[in-house]
C-alpha cells in the first residue's frame, strides 16, 4: 500500500471513530425519578444511607463483563469490596488521560453506585437530568472533568440507563462504540 492509501486509509478510521464517539456522546437522557442520593463531600466518595439492589447490580456487572476487552476485579483505586472493570492492558485509549488509576475506566461500589469517566457533557446532562455527581476531585487534573459517581439504580428502567452511561464511559475511553 502506497503512502497516501494508507494515510487515506487513517484518514477514514478516525473521522468514522470521532463520529461514532459523537454520536455516542449526543444521545439524550431521561430525567431520574427517583430521589437523588446524598453524597460524601470528600474521599472516600460514597453515597449515604443507600442500599443496593443485588438482583440489578448483578445483571449490570454481567453486562459489563461482556464488553471487549473488559475484566471485572477487585479495584485498584477504590475502597476495599468495589469490583473494578479493567480494561486489557494492549487496549488502544482514546482518552488515556481520563481514567484515575492504571486501566480502571470505572468501579462499582458495595452499594452498587459507580465512578466512571464519562465525556464532560455527558457528565454534565447525567448531572443535570439527575443520574450522577461530580466526584470532589473532578477538577483536579486534566482530563477528569467528566469523572462522576453514578448513583445506584433501584429499578430495571434505571438500571438500562446506568448500563448506557457505563458503555459511554467506555466509548469515551476506547473509541470503541458497543452494540
Amino acid at each position: 500500500m502506497n503512502v497516501h492509501m494508507r494515510t487515506l486509509a487513517v484518514a477514514v478510521t478516525v473521522v468514522a471513530l470521532m463520529c461514532s464517539m459523537a454520536s455516542a456522546q449526543e444521545r439524550s437522557l431521561p430525567e431520574r425519578t427517583s430521589p437523588r442520593p446524598e453524597t460524601t463531600s470528600g474521599v472516600p466518595h460514597t453515597q449515604i444511607g443507600v442500599e443496593i439492589n443485588a438482583d440489578l447490580a448483578q445483571l449490570l456487572l454481567e453486562r459489563v463483563a461482556q464488553f471487549p476487552g473488559v475484566t471485572l476485579g477487585p479495584t485498584r483505586i477504590s475502597l476495599p469490596g468495589a469490583i473494578g472493570f479493567q480494561l486489557n492492558p494492549d487496549m488502544l485509549l482514546s482518552q488515556p488521560n481520563s481514567i484515575v488509576g492504571g486501566f480502571e475506566f470505572a468501579h462499582m461500589h458495595t452499594d452498587g453506585s459507580l465512578h466512571a469517566s464519562l465525556h464532560p457533557a455527558m457528565a454534565r446532562r447525567a448531572i443535570e437530568a439527575g443520574w450522577a455527581v461530580a466526584h470532589p476531585w473532578a477538577d483536579q487534573r486534566p482530563g477528569w472533568s467528566g469523572f462522576v459517581m453514578i448513583y445506584t439504580p433501584t429499578t430495571p428502567e434505571e438500571l438500562d440507563v446506568v448500563i448506557d452511561l457505563v458503555e459511554s464511559s467506555y466509548t469515551f475511553i476506547t473509541g470503541n462504540t458497543l452494540g
